[in-house]
C-alpha cells in the first residue's frame, strides 16, 4: 500500500482524499455556522432563533440549501450571463482552495509548502475579483456601487494585514505556517503583538465585508450591494463564500496569533487532547466574536471605514513593524538567512 502511494496515481489519489478531508468538514462547518450565527444573535436579542426544523433547529441549514437548490436563477436584462455566473464561483472557490496550506495539526496540511503564508495572502487578495465581476456583470447601478465600495475597502485593509503578517514572519524567520505555529510553543504571538492581533482581526472583519464593515451590501442605501441581482444557487454561493471566508480568517488568526493546534494549558491532561480539538475550539471562539460584533455594533459610515484603515491601522502596523524589527535586532533575535 505504501509503495502504491509513492506512484503518480497514488499521490493524486492521496491528495484528493486529503482535499476531501478538508472540504467536506468545511462545507458542513459553513452550513452550521449559519445556524450558529442565528442562534447566538437570537440569544443576544432575547429570542429563540431557528427552532422549528428538527431538534433545536439543527436541520435548518439543510432546509435552506434545498430551498436555494430548487429556486430559479434569474439573469437581469443586459447582464453578462457568463461572468454573472462565474463571479460567485470565484468567491466560493477561493475561500475553499486557501485551506490547502492551513495546518490543522502538526504537519497536517494538504500542502505543507515553505511559502504558505504568501499563498494565503495571494488567495485573500484575489477575493476582490469575484465581487468586482459580480457588480459589473449584473448591469445594475446598485450592484456596481457595492462592488466599488468593497474593492476599495478590501484593498485598504489588506495593506495593514500585510504589515501585520510581515511582523509575524520577522519573529519566526519562516514563511511556513507549521513553523509559525511551533514558534508559539512558549508564548502566543497575540500577547507580545497584541495591537497587531487586534488590527488583524478587525481587518479580517473588513475583508469579509462583515458588520460593522458591511457597506458593500448596505441594505439601507444600495439595496444589498454587489449581489442584489443574484438568486437561487448563485446567491447561495456568495452566501457560502462569505461564511467560508469567516472560517478562513478565524483559522489564519488562530495560526498566526493563537498558537494553532497547541494547547492553551501546557500541562497534562490538556496536552494529551488532540491538537485538532484545540484548533477547532479557537476557530469557534473567533467565529463567536464575528457574530458578537455583528449583533452589537452599528454600521460605520464609509468615510469612517476608510479613515480607520488608512489613518489608524496603517500607521500603527507600520510603526509596530519597525519597533519589532529594532527590538529583534538589538537583542540579537532577528533571524538571518
Amino acid at each position: 500500500m505504501s509503495a502504491f502511494f509513492h506512484t503518480d496515481i497514488g499521490i493524486i489519489i492521496l491528495t484528493l482524499l486529503e482535499s476531501l478531508a478538508i472540504i467536506v468538514p468545511l462545507l458542513l462547518g459553513v452550513a452550521y455556522l449559519t445556524w450558529f450565527e442565528r442562534k447566538v444573535m437570537g440569544a443576544i436579542q432575547l429570542r429563540k432563533g431557528p427552532n422549528v426544523v428538527g431538534p433545536f433547529g439543527l436541520w435548518q441549514p439543510f432546509a435552506d440549501a434545498i430551498k436555494m437548490l430548487f429556486k430559479e436563477t434569474i439573469f437581469p436584462a443586459g447582464a453578462d450571463k457568463i461572468l454573472f455566473t462565474i463571479a460567485p464561483m470565484i468567491t466560493f472557490g477561493l475561500a475553499v482552495i486557501a485551506w490547502a496550506v492551513i495546518p490543522v495539526n502538526d504537519h497536517w496540511a494538504v500542502a505543507n509548502i515553505n511559502v504558505g503564508i504568501l499563498y494565503l495572502f495571494a488567495i485573500s487578495s484575489l477575493g476582490v475579483y469575484g465581487i468586482i465581476i459580480a457588480g459589473w456583470a449584473s448591469n445594475s447601478k446598485y450592484a456596481f456601487l457595492g462592488a466599488l465600495r468593497s474593492a476599495a475597502q478590501m484593498v485598504s485593509y489588506e495593506v495593514s494585514m500585510g504589515f501585520v503578517i510581515v511582523t509575524v514572519l520577522m519573529c519566526v524567520g519562516s514563511l511556513n505556517l507549521n513553523d509559525i505555529v511551533l514558534a508559539q510553543r512558549h508564548v502566543w504571538f497575540a500577547i507580545p503583538l497584541l495591537p497587531l492581533f487586534v488590527i488583524f482581526f478587525i481587518s479580517g472583519l473588513a475583508e469579509t465585508n462583515r458588520a460593522p464593515f458591511d457597506l458593500a451590501e448596505g441594505e439601507t442605501e444600495i439595496v444589498a450591494g454587489f449581489f442584489v441581482e443574484y438568486s437561487a444557487m448563485t446567491f447561495a454561493l456568495f452566501f457560502l463564500g462569505e461564511y467560508a471566508n469567516m472560517i478562513l480568517i478565524s483559522a489564519m488568526t488562530t495560526t498566526l496569533f493563537l498558537g494553532g493546534w497547541l494547547s492553551p494549558i501546557p500541562f497534562a491532561p490538556f496536552t494529551l487532547i488532540p491538537g485538532v480539538f484545540w484548533f477547532l475550539l479557537k476557530i469557534l471562539v473567533c467565529l463567536f466574536v464575528f457574530v458578537w460584533v455583528r449583533a452589537t455594533l452599528p454600521r460605520f459610515r464609509y468615510d469612517q471605514i476608510m479613515s480607520l484603515g488608512w489613518k489608524v491601522f496603517l500607521p500603527i502596523s507600520l510603526i509596530w513593524l519597525v519597533l519589532t524589527a529594532g527590538f529583534l535586532e538589538i537583542f540579537g533575535m532577528l533571524p538571518h538567512a
